[in-house]
């Protein structure tokens, strides 16, 4: 049985091919003004090479968006699926998106057991940090390599738009954009911690998803400020809510 599951992020609309247990293809786009175009140019791409496909499930902001989709699921649900799938000692998850950021802990079968859901504030997500690294005429791709020897500057701000005035004004005052960087990296990992902790257990097993979680320097920050030795991650991190969109999708063709 095959399941495709496709994630319609705020800024990258991702798709994951599932036979049975196994991956077998991974795409993803960024996703346009128009996210109902995004998710049908990824789903006729992915046609394209495989005719046979046995279930659809959609997650994401835009799940409702494709006609196609036999399911469509919230992804709260999805992304405790993936992480499960890629990590079936966690119990809690840290996602940091491009839009929001989420805390879900899960119980030992991966159902969701609670979770909590910032989607009001800019300063803690990934498009945050993607405007800070273009203020300082760089790539986010870069950021372990950017801080490398960083020392991290003070950023008081908690809102986005305040916080890219005190950027601005860090830079006026020549401060290196390495600890500029660096410290808006703190700023986000202290706030996600400080917003995991009200519902983490003690000593929680963390993976952390999302495309933030691709970067060294996040993840040494993110497993700081929640008083562990490490968060897990996987090289398919960010496909992790597409990834459960198709695990789920099996299980249902299954029932």
């Amino acid at each position: 049985m095959i399941s495709l599951g496709l994630d319609s992020g705020s800024s990258m609309t991702k798709a994951v091919l599932l036979e049975d247990t196994k991956i077998i293809d991974t795409k993803m786009i960024p996703t346009s003004i128009s996210p109902r175009k995004s998710l049908e140019a990824l789903y006729r791409e992915i046609k394209k090479q495989h005719k046979e496909i046995d279930v659809i499930v959609t997650t994401g902001y835009g799940r409702n968006l494709l006609d196609q989709a036999d399911f469509k699921i919230t992804e709260i649900t999805c992304h405790a699926a993936g992480a499960f799938f890629m990590n079936p000692d966690c119990d809690t998850i840290i996602d940091i998106g491009g839009q929001d950021s989420k805390v879900i802990t899960i119980d030992d079968l991966g159902c969701v057991t609670d979770f909590l859901m910032n989607d009001k504030c800019a300063a803690g997500t990934g498009r945050f940090l993607e405007m800070t690294m273009k203020r300082v005429e760089s790539e986010i791709e870069r950021i372990d390599t950017f801080v490398k020897d960083a020392k991290p500057a003070k950023i008081n701000s908690m809102c986005a738009v305040f916080a890219e005035s005190e950027i601005v004004g860090l830079l006026a005052q020549d401060i290196a954009p390495g600890d500029i960087v660096l410290g808006c990296v703190e700023s986000i990992c202290q706030r996600t911690a400080a917003f995991a902790q009200k519902l983490a257990p003690a000593n929680p097993k963390v993976f952390f998803s999302g495309g933030l979680a691709q970067f060294d320097v996040i993840k040494q920050s993110l497993a700081s400020h929640l008083g562990v030795k490490e968060v897990a991650t996987d090289p398919l991190c960010q496909y992790t809510g597409a990834i459960g969109a198709a695990v789920l999708g099996i299980r249902k063709i299954k029932r």
